[in-house]
């Protein structure tokens, strides 16, 4: 059997790769997420998770190994993961009533081959009051996500609009994901057609 492997930590990737019925392993990657001057957002998103394949596909050449990174953009700047409460609050507000990108990159790492692509999705927040920010940061949710919320969470009350990839904005864009998978020689259909066989054996 083909070993996959997910070189991230997110369980939202993990549960995204689970829900299209994959099997695989979890080995996250030790990179320098530093953007470089004048680098796009697009351009660093794609870098990242090229970065996060290959150096897993070096200590683990037998395997296929998918490297993902997701960022959220404003007006062509980079909202990372906020670094307290106050941050949180402030890129809330700064996403309240406005419409961002997603940009989530994609990266199929094998022994024979290395792909990657980008997905881009705008998402359009409501305008948010003081006291529902003030109320989602108490939570906590938004202390571990790129631009401080997570759609497939409480933040989601927040979306008004969204055109693209509702995967991508949780951190994997599942179509793009397959068609990698499929160039790289593994068709997730397979894994589907493998396991009926099994248990009709």
């Amino acid at each position: 059997m083909t070993l996959i492997v997910l070189a991230s930590a997110s369980p939202r990737r993990a549960e995204l790769l689970k829900q299209i019925g994959l099997s695989f392993g979890v080995r996250p990657a030790d990179v320098d997420e530093t953007p470089k001057p004048g680098e796009s957002a697009l351009q660093y998103v794609e870098r990242l998770a090229r970065a996060k394949a290959r150096a897993v596909a070096v200590e683990q050449p037998d395997a296929i190994v998918i490297g993902s990174d997701t960022s959220v953009v404003l007006a062509g700047r980079i909202l990372g993961k906020p670094v307290d409460r106050k941050d949180a609050a402030e890129m809330l507000g700064q996403l309240s009533g406005t419409t961002h990108q997603v940009m989530t990159a994609v990266a199929i790492a094998t022994a024979d081959s290395f792909e990657s692509c980008v997905v881009t999705t705008d998402v359009r927040f409501r305008h948010l009051s003081g006291k529902e920010t003030e109320a989602y940061v108490a939570t906590g949710e938004p202390m571990d996500k790129a631009g401080g919320y997570g759609i497939q969470g409480r933040g989601g009350i927040f979306v008004e609009e969204l055109r693209g990839s509702y995967s991508a904005v949780v951190g994997l864009p599942l179509q793009e994901t397959a068609e990698l998978l499929a160039g790289a020689g593994y068709p997730v259909w397979e894994t589907w057609n493998s396991r009926q066989e099994s248990r009709n054996e």
